[in-house]
């Protein structure tokens, strides 16, 4: 009786030395976001003969923050039972039978790593799924990258509907997002004929365990899961509109499902990428900088520390399922 062990990931694929440049790009991004907004900041509170803090300050002392709350709190509790029941469904046609209730606490606690790296959140559902089911972590990191997969698509989709029916209130920057479909429509169906084995059968890649969940989906599961994801993104643009209007910020629910989508590519990016997505908001609301600042800022923290917050809620029942139990196979 042996326990299966985790698969290491191949060192071959992970570099040891990263450029000088790289580790300090992110930075560089990062101040040049902050630089941006300290600038449309301060010019904004010129405009009004006030200092920068009076100036903010005012503009969170005039917003609604229960009713900004009575909307929030009821989102981010839909999205973490929505973005379970997709896991639950991807893990469920990929790697193991699981209940959707065995999935709720791992899925929450992992909000709490996502806070620090994307990736490490993965790592813990990996994990618990390993120790509980004996599933090799590769074929687990696969159902995760499927989901990304299938989420870069959904996202895709979204923003080029929205270019497209808000043209003109886009800067030209975004014009770019709908000559973006059609390759990556390309790259899709080159890649889905190449991993089930349709096309190129001598090229074996394929065949490692990072592309379990590729070689195994069929067309209606990358549906399916968009079609999931659906619910979210319009719920998303109703919850902002509203949201917006406690700012003192007039917008339709037709704008927000075009600005959402290519706002969030940079909020779900790890590192310097969520200060572009603070940044965004202010290049689309150039009119009111103050307001579409603080309103990008509270939005994306909240979201991210009540997520992480109901991961405390289940962290105690998660460990206990992840290192108080072990699977054996003979």
């Amino acid at each position: 009786m042996a326990q299966t062990p985790v698969t290491t990931p191949d060192t071959r694929f992970f570099g040891k030395n990263i450029p000088l440049w790289q580790q300090l790009l992110p930075w560089v991004i990062t101040i040049a976001c902050l630089g941006y907004l300290y600038a449309s900041l301060d010019a904004a509170a010129a405009r009004q003969g006030r200092a920068l803090f009076p100036y903010l300050a005012g503009i969170f002392a005039s917003v609604s923050w229960m009713r900004w709350l009575g909307l929030m709190i009821p989102y981010s509790l839909a999205f973490f039972l929505f973005d379970t029941l997709i896991l639950w469904r991807v893990l469920n046609w990929f790697n193991t039978t699981i209940s959707y209730a065995d999935i709720i606490p791992v899925r929450a606690s992992s909000y709490i790593l996502s806070i620090l790296n994307e990736q490490l959140s993965k790592g813990a559902v990996a994990l618990y799924l390993h120790r509980r089911a004996g599933v090799p972590g590769w074929e687990i990191g696969s159902s995760m990258l499927f989901i990304m997969f299938c989420e870069f698509y959904y996202l895709l989709t979204f923003a080029t509907a929205g270019v497209l029916r808000q043209w003109e209130r886009f800067p030209e920057i975004f014009h770019i997002i709908p000559w973006m479909a059609l390759p990556a429509a390309l790259v899709f169906a080159v890649f889905h004929l190449y991993v089930t084995g349709r096309i190129l059968p001598g090229v074996t890649l394929r065949d490692k365990p990072i592309f379990h969940a590729f070689r195994k989906a069929r067309l209606w599961h990358y549906g399916v899961v968009v079609l999931m994801r659906m619910p979210m993104m319009f719920g998303a643009a109703i919850v902002y509109t509203l949201a917006l209007r406690l700012f003192g910020i007039e917008a339709s629910f037709g704008l927000m499902l075009g600005y959402l989508p290519v706002i969030y590519f940079g909020a779900t990016m790890p590192g310097p990428m969520r200060s572009v997505a603070i940044v965004l908001w202010v290049i689309l609301f150039p009119e009111t900088p103050g307001e579409i600042t603080a309103f990008g800022f509270v939005q994306h923290n909240f979201f991210i520390l009540f997520n992480a917050a109901i991961g405390l809620v289940f962290l105690r029942k998660a460990m206990r399922a992840t290192f108080g139990a072990t699977v054996s196979h003979s």
